[in-house]
């Protein structure tokens, strides 16, 4: 089932000695197979020229985020290769993650960051498509809710899709009306909502479930599990009861083979560990059988991204 021991494959132990790694031997909270977690955010806060985000006033995640240190907490849960998302506006650094993408093979995919509707946009595109771990961009709401409605940001999405690439869609309730006539205009987009279940829609499952449900009727639209657990109160909220209707409710609107799992690291450290969010959705996903674990940790992500195996 689920929880047996992990084969190691000849690309398993590349990445053990290089990069993001599944030991030999790995059980426990290892699912069926290799798990890709396609959500994490590296940074350097030491670079000469800085970083325009996380702020210095942020405690917990104003430091240095690198490979290693993501390795070392993953390896022996199965992960053994990252989507980075990038969130960063500044252009150039889309090429200081694919720099270091260049010593790190756990990194298997990248999601940018570039000015859709804007000049010269093509052209990064094309600059930035030309490495193939490039798998896309990220647009956060904002840009999504003023920019649906110009000829130009539409063009540029459907240049987008036709390279094949993906729209990560960091939104909120207010997104998703954009989001979802964005899906209905360009059917060939592959479109991921990020960060769901909302917190937002935690005491009003209807209201998540009407929001939603036009959304998950599209087949070009996914959901990235990722950063479930959250705070109450002040207090993390660890009983897995409190989350599992938010999870039945997204199981039931795109199904097993639409939902994407993602950590948010480290971002998901201001709430609890890498393990602690790791264990409730694994535990999740478990119980839906081989099947399921294997499509939400692995084969979803490999579809949707269409990531590139590394070593």
């Amino acid at each position: 089932m689920v929880r047996a021991a992990l084969g190691l494959t000849r690309r398993d132990f590349i990445y053990g000695c290089t990069g993001l790694a599944v030991g030999a031997g790995t059980v426990g909270l290892g699912v069926g197979g290799r798990v890709i977690d396609t959500h994490t955010h590296f940074y350097d806060v030491e670079r000469a020229q800085g970083v325009p985000w996380p702020p210095r006033s942020e405690p917990v995640l104003y430091r240095t985020h690198l490979p290693p240190e993501f390795s070392q907490l993953t390896s022996r849960l199965g992960v053994v290769g990252t989507v980075v998302v990038e969130a960063s506006p500044w252009l150039e650094d889309n090429q200081w993650v694919l720099d270091v993408a260049k010593e790190s093979p756990g990194i298997v995919g990248f999601v940018g960051n570039l000015a859709v509707g804007e000049a010269g946009f093509a052209g990064n595109l094309r600059r930035f498509r030309r490495n193939r771990l490039f798998r896309g961009l990220r647009v956060g709401e904002k840009g999504l809710v003023e920019g649906v409605g110009r000829v130009r940001f539409l063009e540029d999405l459907r240049r987008l899709a036709g390279e094949g690439l993906a729209l990560d869609a960091l939104v909120g309730v207010g997104g998703l009306g954009a989001v979802e006539r964005i899906g209905r205009e360009i059917p060939t987009l592959r479109i991921m909502i990020d960060h769901l279940p909302f917190v937002a829609f935690d005491e009003d499952q209807e209201l998540a479930r009407q929001r939603l449900a036009p959304l998950a009727a599209r087949p070009n639209i996914y959901a990235k599990v990722s950063n479930v657990i959250r705070q109450r109160q002040g207090q993390v909220v660890r009983e897995p009861g409190v989350y599992r209707p938010r999870l039945d409710l997204l199981w039931d609107l795109f199904g097993g083979k639409r939902l994407v799992y993602g950590s948010n690291w480290p971002v998901s450290n201001r709430v609890s560990s890498y393990e602690e969010q790791f264990r409730l959705v694994a535990d999740y996903f478990e119980a839906k059988g081989q099947v399921a674990a294997d499509d939400y940790f692995y084969g979803n992500s490999r579809r949707f991204y269409r990531w590139i195996e590394r070593g």
